[in-house]
Parts: C-alpha cells; sequence; structure tokens
C-alpha cells in the first residue's frame, strides 16, 4: 500500500486530524496545548550573541529555513486558515530568530528532502523533529532543543498489543510511520528480526503525509504507527478511536545544520539564551510538551542509547 491509494480518503482523515487539533488545541485536556497564547512579544535580540553569527549572515539579517510541517500539534502545523503556521518548532524558531536579530525565511518542504537539501546549500537551517543519531551526525549537525523520540499507538479497540518493548513483537503486523524519519530507518534495520526468529516479518509502510498514517490505521491498512512521542501523545488525546501505547525510545531534537555550519554556536548560544529567561519554558508549556524540557541545549551530543 502506497499513500497515492489512499488519497480519495485524506480528507476524511483531515476532519478528524486537523479539526480536533483546532477544537481540541484550544482545549487544554488535550495535552495542554494553548496556541493563542503569547510567548514572543517579550523575546529582544541579544547583541553579544548575535555577534557570534557570520558576519555576511548578519548584514544580511536573514537566514534560510527548511521547514517540514505535521498535521497536528505540537510540533508544526496549519491554522484554520491553512496557511498560518503554528507550533512548537515555529515559536522556537521565531524566539531564536528574535535572540539574533534574524528574519526567518521559511520555506515548507517534505521531512526527507530537508537534510539533504542542507548539503546543497538550498537551508541554511533545518526543523521538523529531526532526532539526533549517530548516522545523521555524519553529514548533519544538530542545536538541541527538546528531548522527544519514538513511540507507538494503535486504534483504541485493538488489544492485540498494550506496550512494545521489543520489535518483535511486531511480527505480522503492518506498521505506518513517516518516509525519512527515525521510525524508518530504526524499523528497516530490525526487519531481520522476525524471520530470524522463525516468525513472519513485519511490514513497513511509509509516508509523506502524517494524516495517511492515520488514516491508514482507522482503515486498518495498518495495525501500528509508530511516531514522535509528542505527537502521538497529542493526538491520542484528541482523535477518536487512538491509543498512544509508550515511549520505545528518547531522542534529542534539534535545529539541522550543514555539517561544520559557523552558524550552530550562535543558535546554541541563543537556544540557552532563552532557557535561562524562561521564554523556552513558556514556549513548552503552550504546546503541551514540558516534559520534554531539556536543561542546555547542546551540539550534536551522542545519541541516546
Amino acid at each position: 500500500m502506497r499513500t497515492r491509494h489512499l488519497l480519495t480518503l485524506l480528507s476524511l482523515l483531515a476532519l478528524v486530524v486537523t479539526g480536533c487539533s483546532s477544537a481540541g488545541a484550544a482545549d487544554p485536556a488535550g495535552r495542554g496545548v494553548q496556541p493563542d497564547a503569547d510567548v514572543l512579544s517579550g523575546v529582544v535580540e541579544d547583541d553579544a550573541i548575535a555577534a557570534l553569527l557570520p558576519a555576511d549572515v548578519r548584514a544580511a539579517g536573514v537566514v534560510k529555513f527548511g521547514t517540514s510541517v505535521g498535521g497536528q500539534p505540537p510540533s508544526s502545523f496549519y491554522a484554520e486558515d491553512n496557511r498560518t503556521l503554528l507550533g512548537q518548532d515555529v515559536d522556537l524558531a521565531e524566539a531564536v530568530g528574535k535572540v539574533l536579530g534574524l528574519r526567518i525565511d521559511r520555506e515548507v518542504a517534505a521531512f526527507e528532502v530537508i537534510l539533504p537539501a542542507l548539503g546543497s546549500g538550498k537551508y541554511q537551517v533545518g526543523t521538523g523533529n529531526f532526532g539526533v543519531t549517530e548516522a545523521r551526525k555524519k553529514t548533519i549537525d544538530f542545536v538541541t532543543y527538546i528531548n522527544d523520540g519514538q513511540g507507538f499507538a494503535v486504534r483504541a479497540d485493538d488489544t492485540r498489543l498494550t506496550k512494545v518493548e521489543n520489535l518483535s513483537q511486531l511480527c505480522g503486523l503492518k506498521i505506518g510511520t513517516g518516509a525519512g524519519t527515525t521510525f524508518e530507518a530504526t524499523l528497516e534495520k530490525e526487519k531481520h528480526i522476525c524471520p530470524d526468529a522463525g516468525k513472519p516479518a513485519y511490514e513497513v509502510l511509509s509516508f509523506a503525509e502524517n494524516a495517511a498514517v492515520y488514516l491508514g490505521l482507522q482503515q486498518r491498512h495498518i495495525d501500528v504507527v509508530m511516531s514522535t512521542i509528542n505527537g502521538l501523545r497529542h493526538a491520542a488525546a484528541n482523535q477518536p478511536n487512538l491509543r498512544f501505547l509508550n515511549e520505545f525510545k528518547r531522542l534529542d531534537v534539534g535545529f539541522a545544520f550543514q555539517k561544520g555550519s559557523p552558524l550552530a554556536p550562535a543558535f546554541q548560544a541563543a537556544v540557552n539564551k532563552l532557557v535561562q529567561d524562561g521564554t523556552y519554558l513558556r514556549i513548552l508549556e503552550k504546546w503541551g510538551t514540558k516534559d520534554s524540557a531539556i536543561p542546555e541545549s547542546l551540539i550534536s551530543p551522542p545519541e541516546h542509547a
């Protein structure tokens, strides 16, 4: 099954996903998301931190972002006008831009094309809940801003799984996930474990759009969803017939840069400024992700075991 086979039904799920994201987003019970809260008006430029920028970037006053947009909170999503971007990643990027005295020139792109586009110079920074992994660090530098990671969800009426502690529990099932993600990489890398144990292999179904993953689950073309911990928790709190199973692996998430980018130290200092003055925590509280806060931003730390 591929995404195109579900396109005729995407509008149905859009009513579920975006409808719950807007109505549920304003509902404090829906993971505490408050999209209208003002958390950025007090952020001002810090000259000492801005001085860490390369001279040409500071003179231009703008930085080019490639941004992946999901279908719902908390990371990034479209408002009801289908044009305005909202979300935790958006607010954090804007706050960092304010500290650095930079305007964010944002281009929306598919998740799987952003990291390669950093290497080509098309974008200077990438956002899209990019997890820090040793494989990615070979070509990408990260400035961390949150601790999220990998989790699983199923239909609420599906009782086959209660918790996924080992991927061998998925043998014979169909797992839906995002194309180009750490979830897809993890599933593909360990795909041998079921045949090695004499069990039927699980099937990995990768999609460019989150909406297609959730639709596939509700239409029973998919048995399990593997995605971000925070995203799945929010979805389970706001979508009907969806149950969050458990965290599988934590990962630091960060702004992504071409390896060796001189922008990284300035972005790290800006994030740490936001941590110290309380803006960082206010942004996370706005999007219901306070339990994923990090104590300080690091540049390309080791991947969590």
